[in-house]
């Protein structure tokens, strides 16, 4: 079985974007109802379910960067450079611009209202959301939270642009003869396995300390590291058959130390909630568990492509309509959730309740304002990153000339 051809459709790679887009909705979900600082908070939240947030984090925007630059190699070898940029900036850059300006605006204002710094209704307030501050509150606004992802992704392709002929030249010839020797041998599983984990190792161990985690693109210096290397690499290699085959081959010994790891660091975490002890205070402790949660990271990764390739790699109706509608859903999904959340946990609902409702009421809203305000008109298309649907506008222009 051979995997990774050009000529084949990746449906794998699909499904692993509509996936990590839809656990993105349950995380944001999570962080409505964990101890950590988010814009609005459920009166229940709490440090229990923490742990799974944590294992989640150390690979989910990584896979999403890698999984971007194996999509964007592929859109980028089937059409001229300029008409990709062209279209690729109105596709990333107009909803980041529109979305700024309206639909993040409902999560600064309640944001601002559970802080107490404001009173006012939202009508009220959003004029001097669109006017900004830096200083006035303690947000910055208009801000664009989580479209963060966007934006980096937007400046990524920018930067990729000028050397992606050069790339993919470099890749279909001395590239692919280097991979050539390095997986298709023995050893191919253990390159794969240890050489794409120096970015994390940079990014966690160096440069981490030094530049925290912001999401405001001119100082994530550390994110960048990582965010910008794991989506070149995938640009690079996402066309190489050998790349694909040592993947597959190495599913048993990833997802065995993935799981090991990560048992490992559920003992550790429930040994610190029992002050057995704390990486705070111990720098070898505190470098072994960044090396543990980097190392947990690439191994998780490998072990859900390898999983993809086996199982996920063939087409559906669901994975056509959700490849469309994942990009909308994911620029609506964080608003639905403060402003559905900010509502509920005031109704005096127990926490089950209160969370099931939150996640239903989140899908429904996601589905019925795509399905219904979105994707069936073409003039809003662009705004939340969708291309014009030009089947539609001809049926739409032939009903007009026959009538």
């Amino acid at each position: 079985m051979e995997q990774g051809t050009n000529s084949e459709r990746r449906y794998d790679l699909d499904w692993l974007r509509v996936i990590l887009f839809g656990l993105l909705i349950f995380y944001h979900v999570g962080m409505f109802y964990t101890s950590w600082d988010w814009h609005v908070k459920s009166i229940y939240a709490s440090e229990s379910i923490e742990p799974l947030m944590k294992l989640m984090n150390p690979w989910r925007l990584s896979f999403l960067f890698l999984i971007s630059g194996f999509a964007i190699r592929y859109a980028i070898d089937k059409q001229k450079l300029i008409k990709f940029t062209v279209k690729r900036s109105i596709l990333l850059l107009v909803p980041i611009i529109f979305c700024i300006h309206t639909i993040i605006a409902p999560q600064s204002w309640l944001e601002l209202l559970e802080n107490g710094e404001i009173a006012s209704g939202f009508w009220e307030f959003y004029p001097q959301y669109l006017e900004g501050s830096i200083d006035k509150y303690s947000i910055i606004i208009p801000t664009w939270n989580h479209l963060w992802y966007v934006v980096y992704l937007f400046v990524y392709t920018l930067l990729l642009i000028p050397v992606a002929w050069p790339l993919s030249s470099l890749m279909n010839g001395y590239g692919k003869k280097v991979m050539r020797k390095c997986l298709d041998s023995r050893l191919g599983v253990l390159w794969v396995m240890l050489i794409p984990i120096i970015p994390f190792f940079i990014s966690k161990l160096i440069l981490k300390p030094i530049y925290p985690s912001t999401h405001a693109l001119v100082d994530d210096w550390a994110n960048h590291s990582l965010y910008f290397s794991i989506f070149i690499f995938g640009f690079c290699v996402a066309k190489d058959t050998y790349f694909w085959k040592s993947i597959y081959k190495s599913l048993a010994p990833a997802l065995t130390l993935a799981l090991s790891l990560a048992t490992v660091s559920c003992v550790v975490w429930y040994l610190e909630s029992q002050n057995y002890w704390s990486y705070s205070y111990d720098i070898t402790e505190f470098l072994s568990e960044r090396m543990r949660k980097t190392a947990y990271a690439w191994f998780s990764i490998v072990a859900l492509l390898s999983l993809a390739q086996r199982w996920l790699n063939k087409p559906s109706k669901t994975l056509s309509y959700m490849t469309e509608a994942i990009f909308p859903w994911y620029i609506l999904h964080q608003t639905l959730i403060v402003m559905i959340g900010f509502w509920l946990t005031r109704q005096g609902l127990s926490v089950y309740v209160e969370s099931s409702i939150l996640i239903v009421l989140t899908f429904i809203s996601c589905f019925l304002i795509n399905e219904y305000c979105i994707r069936r008109w073409n003039w809003i298309r662009p705004l939340f990153g969708l291309k014009i649907n030009k089947k539609e506008k001809y049926t739409q222009y032939h009903n007009q000339s026959a009538k």
